[in-house]
């Protein structure tokens, strides 16, 4: 007997069946001869590393992508999902890791846009479909906010609520968890329990392993487009988990090196802009100080005002003496700071540019680059990036590719490979491993810690108080723009929590 034969928890049959599900891209095989199945009341995990097929998985049967091979039944029948129209049809539907709402319009209206039935919208009567529809669920949702007043925990409930409205008894949620705060990701648990007992099958997409082993009832392991595995959180941990996604052991905590820690090299005295609200800090040669909080509370601001980004109304800094007031972000990365920006699409790649040109991006101007009336000189920048790919083991079909086209994870390095080529004074990294599987994290960590041992200054701000207490060797807590307490690497995960929250304790040594 087959685990598609298999009945699921209720007893009734699966209500999914990918069988031998293949898909290919140019030079890659997304997924090889994939068969996985999805039962009525459960939540079934799909893991792997970045770029293992996990995704691509889900969009085929969504009907984002047409399966190169194989079978898809739904309810016991074969079936072509040729659209996500055809999706939703069938009881399928997909919440994005990247939202697909609009700001201006209230939560009901995102919810039945393009669900409104017919020329006439009756809003108050939508309104209290979907009032009954979130309580139903346990969601906690006003249905006539404006979503760009809502938290990111809650507009992801508002693109849940817009699959339910649907009518789909199959939710595959992408990374569900990689913009939510702990609290918030609890509270989604707690929805997800609710529609599971309510017969739902939930397809849970992540790379956060205790998150899996808390809310799955299933484990699918995915590794280079290939399934490797099935289990359950009782017949498994975290480190075997990690084990099947890479194909190795992988280590959650590497050895601090022992640096002597050395003068400030980055001073911050009073930033005052935006959500900056007298912000002061230093970071010392050879240290690592981690910046632990809520999102939401300055992080952004604070790292952009660093790199030039951002005005400021008051404050300054400066790097290893030197005043950076009025510097331009080019000239601030040449004194001497390398940044991971906390969106590698946004701020960090161009992601239609070949994987060549992003890794000399920022430093096209420098003499072994170009020459007179800004000629590139195409043979050493790709040169340096065959030499970075190397280096770094950025996986790539080849450095002609589009940035876009490679995974997280993979992308990540070569932001990493890019900035550390410089050799830097500081490294400001914000939001470094966010969207990474453990095998990367793994990568990532080690080079901050060689940063470190290097003599080199890191400011590491994370919303991951694992990766804040794993690499810092002095912790702080940023509250609504202020740093509101100084914690040693050792302090209780509950003194700092509150730090987070607002509350005040001494510096470390007083």
């Amino acid at each position: 007997m087959t685990q598609h034969d298999e009945a699921g928890r209720s007893g009734a049959p699966p209500l999914v069946v990918l069988d031998r599900v293949t898909k290919k891209f140019p030079g890659v095989v997304a997924n090889d001869d994939v068969s996985i199945d999805l039962r009525p009341g459960e939540v079934h995990a799909l893991i792997g590393e970045n770029g293992a097929g996990k995704s691509t998985l889900m969009r085929v049967l969504y009907g984002m992508y047409p399966a190169d091979g194989g079978r898809i039944l739904i309810r016991g029948k074969e079936l072509k999902i040729a659209s996500p129209r055809d999706a939703i049809a069938n009881g399928i539907g997909m919440v994005h890791q990247h939202f697909v709402l609009i700001d201006t319009f209230t939560v009901t209206q995102n919810i039945i846009l393009g669900d409104e039935g017919g020329p006439v919208v009756h809003i108050d009567d939508a309104e209290q479909r979907v009032k009954i529809l979130a309580d139903s669920y346990g969601f906690e949702i006003d249905p006539g906010a404006v979503v760009e007043d809502l938290s990111v925990g809650e507009e992801q409930r508002v693109e849940i609520l817009k699959a339910l409205y649907r009518g789909v008894d199959i939710l595959i949620l992408d990374e569900p968890t990689a913009v939510l705060t702990p609290a918030e990701t609890q509270e989604l648990f707690a929805n997800l329990r609710f529609l599971r007992d309510d017969g739902k099958s939930i397809v849970f997409i992540s790379h956060k392993l205790d998150e899996v082993l808390q809310i799955a009832d299933r484990i699918t392991v995915l590794r280079r487009g290939v399934v490797v595995g099935e289990t359950s959180p009782a017949e498994t941990d975290k480190a075997k988990l990690a084990e099947m996604m890479v194909g190795r052991p992988v280590l959650f905590r590497l050895e601090k090196p022992s640096v002597a820690i050395g003068e400030p090299i980055l001073r911050l005295d009073e930033l005052r802009g935006g959500r900056l609200k007298g912000l002061s800090l230093d970071v010392r040669a050879g240290e690592i100080v981690g910046v632990a909080g809520v999102e939401g509370n300055g992080q952004r601001e604070l790292a952009d005002a660093i790199m030039g980004l951002r005005v400021l109304d008051g404050g300054a800094i400066s790097l290893d003496g030197r005043a950076l007031h009025g510097l331009s972000t080019e000239d601030i990365r040449n004194a001497g700071i390398a940044f991971i920006p906390e969106d590698r699409h946004e701020q960090g790649l161009v992601l239609d540019m070949t994987v060549w040109e992003n890794a000399v991006l920022g430093r096209h101007d420098d003499a072994d680059f170009s020459g007179t009336g800004g000629v590139l000189f195409i043979k050493n920048i790709k040169e340096l990036a065959t030499r970075l790919l190397q280096l770094f083991d950025v996986r790539a079909r080849s450095i002609d590719v589009s940035a876009g086209t490679l995974s997280g994870g993979n992308q990540q390095k070569l932001i990493l490979a890019r900035e550390l080529e410089t050799d830097p004074k500081l490294l400001l990294a914000a939001q470094p491993t966010r969207g990474l599987d453990v095998g990367a994290i793994e990568f990532v960590w080690s080079q901050i810690l060689q940063q470190k041992a290097a003599g080199r200054g890191v400011l590491l701000i994370s919303a991951e108080l694992d990766e804040i207490y794993a690499l810092s060797d002095r912790i702080v807590t940023l509250y609504e723009g202020r740093i509101t307490g100084e914690y040693a690497p050792d302090a209780p995960a509950d003194e700092v929590g509150r730090g987070m929250l607002g509350g005040e304790r001494a510096r470390v040594g007083d």
